[in-house]
């Protein structure tokens, strides 16, 4: 309305600017008229006359303008009108839409506001209930604790009166009687484990022995080695009786030098055309046996001379050493070798372990593992390394005190060898220490099958009679154990059982007892079958 009403405003005084302005023109126009008429000499009457009808037909204009613009005005406000009319009745109406909207959405929100308490209304009931359930519970179990309680106290009153019944009846304290039951429930335990230990141990070698088998034939048939057994006695030929004597010396003088200068004992016997040379001592006998035949070939045999020909032979032996150790390490294809090593690899070449050259064995266990190794999927050079370095020890075992195994172990660590497959080969091949690669399994089986193979060693009658009664010995030790018998030139003991003491379990157990003294109380080549016999024999006599 206010805007309708300024509309009207501004259109009336439209109209009167409209107006005045039509009168301005007329009375310009009246002036204008008189001026004219002063000036073509006319009277001031008629101009007056003029500028009145002038001014007359002016106003009647004005008032015409006025009245078109008035109504026009008018017709305007009246469209402005209906415009504003319009616009607002579009207004209300989307105000009333905007508000219908708004009161449906209040409505939907009310309506999930209700339903929201409903549920929250039932889930507070549901907890209230659940509560009473929980707090029932709660009294019961404290009924039932109170009751668990009491049931305890009454079954350990009647523990104790139990106790003090059987304590009397059997003689035995309580520590007596837990002692008596610990004991026969750990032999109980101890029987089912040694079963279950054998089964497990059946199942896991069933397939194993075969594969093991096959890649040790394939190995031993794969390299062949010459077997030539050697002792500690060596026979020096001489061309004449005589000759023996010149080596005696006066008085014993030559031989003694001989003795005292190479530590090699000389033996002149009645033997025809023979003197013979013998040492513990491998590389001494060399050294005496090689200078021995040079005083022969040279025919002047004096201590002076024998001095002579014992350093200078030393000197060769010393050389010769170190080209065998340089072979060994050139045949075995291992590399980075410190010289005290290669000095000590040339040793053993003077070396024997049951008449078999123990630089030859190192070589052939070398090679043995490779192929073993190679077999398993594993490094064939670490192997082949470990085996001909893994009796470096008894290059030097007479001379310092321990076993050849941790001897040599300390020998090459002292001399770079950083490889700890190669060092735990070496210390553990014995079982001395535990294993901790797989080459040292590799390094032991390949050292037995080098040392078991036909015509690899031999022993003397009196050490192999020796070692039958030991292994005989040690068989009989055991309980149950009614006869035993070493066989197969002592590679297999036959031990039988009683079979009324002994079960099957039992005789498991006592086959591993035996291994195992065997292994820690006997030096043998090779390896040693141990057989428990379990049997039950019926007899009787027809006539």
């Amino acid at each position: 309305m206010s805007i309708l009403l300024q509309s009207n405003s501004g259109d009336f005084g439209i109209a009167a600017i409209l107006g005045a302005a039509v009168i301005a023109l007329v009375v310009g126009a009246v002036v204008g008229i008189v001026i004219l008429n002063f000036a073509s000499g006319r009277g001031i009457k008629s101009a007056r006359a003029e500028a009145d009808r002038v001014l007359a037909d002016a106003k009647a204009q004005a008032a015409l303008a006025a009245d078109a613009v008035r109504s026009d005005g008018e017709r305007k406000a009246r469209e402005i009108e209906l415009a504003a009319e319009k616009s607002a009745s579009e207004k209300r109406t989307a105000l009333e839409r905007d508000s219908r909207a708004t009161q449906i959405k209040l409505d939907e929100t009310l309506s999930r506001a209700t339903k929201r308490e409903e549920t929250l209304d039932r889930k507070l009931e549901s907890i209230d209930a659940r509560e009473k359930r929980i707090d029932a519970r709660e009294a019961d179990l404290k009924r039932q604790d109170e009751e668990a309680k009491r049931v305890n106290e009454e079954n350990e009153r009647t523990r104790t009166e139990l106790r003090g019944a059987l304590s009397k009846l059997s003689g035995l304290t309580q520590e007596q009687a837990r002692e008596l039951y610990m004991t026969e429930v750990r032999e109980q335990a101890d029987h089912d484990a040694a079963g279950l230990r054998q089964k497990i141990l059946d199942e896991a070698t069933r397939d194993a022995k075969s594969k093991a088998r096959e890649i040790t034939l394939m190995s031993i048939q794969r390299y062949a080695a010459e077997n030539v057994g050697e002792s500690t006695v060596r026979s020096i030929k001489i061309t004449s009786e005589d000759m023996k004597g010149r080596i005696i010396g006066r008085e014993g003088r030559n031989i003694r030098a001989i003795e005292k200068a190479t530590g090699a004992d000389i033996l002149v016997d009645d033997t025809p055309g023979v003197i013979s040379v013998s040492c513990f001592d491998r590389v001494r006998q060399a050294i005496a046996a090689e200078a021995l035949q040079r005083l022969v070939a040279d025919g002047r045999i004096h201590p002076t001379r024998i001095e002579e020909l014992v350093e200078q032979t030393k000197r060769d032996i010393e050389e010769r050493i170190v080209k065998v150790g340089n072979e060994a390490i050139v045949e075995a294809d291992v590399r980075g070798v410190h010289p005290k090593i290669v000095e000590a690899l040339g040793k053993m070449h003077f070396r024997t372990s049951y008449g078999q050259n123990v630089l030859r064995h190192s070589i052939e266990v070398a090679f043995l593992a490779q192929m073993i190794a190679d077999q398993l999927g594993l490094n064939g050079a670490i192997a082949r390394r470990a085996g001909l370095l893994h009796d470096i020890g008894k290059a030097m075992d007479h001379e310092m005190e321990g076993g050849h195994p941790a001897i040599g172990m300390e020998f090459l660590r002292k001399f770079g060898e950083k490889s700890e497959a190669v060092l735990n080969a070496c210390g553990g091949h014995h079982g001395d220490i535990p294993s901790t690669t797989a080459y040292t399994p590799i390094i032991m089986a390949a050292d037995a099958i080098s040392g078991a193979r036909p015509g690899a060693r031999r022993e003397s009658m009196e050490l192999y009679i020796k070692r039958l009664e030991q292994l005989e010995a040690i068989a009989r030790e055991q309980p149950f154990v009614d006869e035993a018998h070493a066989i197969q030139a002592g590679r297999e003991i036959r031990v039988i059982l009683n079979a009324k003491k002994a079960d099957d379990t039992q005789a498991f157990q006592i086959a591993e007892a035996i291994a195992r003294r065997v292994e820690a109380e006997m030096t043998f080549p090779g390896e040693i079958k141990v057989t428990v016999l379990r049997e039950t024999r019926a007899e009787a006599i027809a006539r």
